[in-house]
């Protein structure tokens, strides 16, 4: 290194430790935390649209940018809605108030409207085996069983019975056992079917019109005497059971 470059550099370094020094950054962003408090307080003033009367303010000391203790004046707090009519939200400004006046609700745990049968502590405390055995023996000797009546007879104006019809049914669905005629195509039968809010419903009014030996609206094309569709095999089923 040469001479001048010597005495560069070491003016160089002469002048870096006469500057100022620079503090580390403190608060929130780019400014220091008490002037982003004050702009805080000024924005919830403002968007609460309420007409504060302002009362005096105790000073807060904070700590600027250069590291100084330094003291807000009470009437920027106040400006800003620190130290405000504390009737706007008394529980934020001046806490809950704890006292012995003012104690915490209790928890009602004792409530005689709900069992304990589930609770194995509850119920072995007053329980035995003895009187257990006791409880059930109460309970089958209080036990009715009523004894099966018979069904009402069936009124003899409600339609054809298609209960009775599918037990005594000679073939099943799909197998073919009335002659049916050529007009009854496909294009007849899902139109006509679909009228029927049910295929239980069909059956009866194919049955009422005839059926099975006649077709009238071409609701059985195959010719298994069961219309739209309509399969005996469930009543047949739960008759057996």
């Amino acid at each position: 290194m040469t001479k001048s470059g010597f005495l560069c550099a070491f003016a160089a370094i002469a002048l870096t430790a006469c500057g100022p020094r620079v503090p580390p950054a403190r608060g929130v962003g780019f400014d220091d935390f008490s002037n982003y408090e004050l702009e805080r307080a000024r924005r919830e003033a403002a968007l609460s649209g309420q007409s504060q009367s302002i009362v005096p303010a105790p000073q807060i000391n904070t700590i600027d940018s250069s590291g100084t203790d330094q003291a807000i004046p009470s009437s920027e707090l106040a400006a800003a809605g620190i130290g405000t009519d504390t009737s706007l939200d008394p529980n934020r400004v001046l806490g809950v108030d704890a006292s012995p006046t003012n104690a915490a609700p209790t928890l009602v745990t004792d409530n005689p409207g709900i069992s304990d049968e589930q609770s194995f502590d509850a119920v072995s405390g007053r329980e035995t085996i003895e009187s257990d055995a006791e409880r059930r023996a109460a309970q089958a000797a209080a036990r009715e069983q009523i004894e099966p009546t018979a069904l009402p007879s069936r009124p003899s104006n409600t339609g054809p019975n298609i209960v009775e019809y599918a037990l005594n049914a000679p073939n099943v669905k799909g197998q073919e056992w009335y002659s049916r005629s050529i007009l009854s195509g496909e294009s007849r039968f899902q139109r006509n079917c679909a009228a029927y809010a049910t295929p239980d419903d069909a059956q009866r009014d194919f049955m009422s019109r005839g059926g099975p030996e006649r077709d009238r609206l071409g609701i059985d094309p195959d010719g298994d005497g069961f219309a739209c569709g309509w399969d005996p095999a469930p009543f047949i089923a739960a008759f057996q059971n």
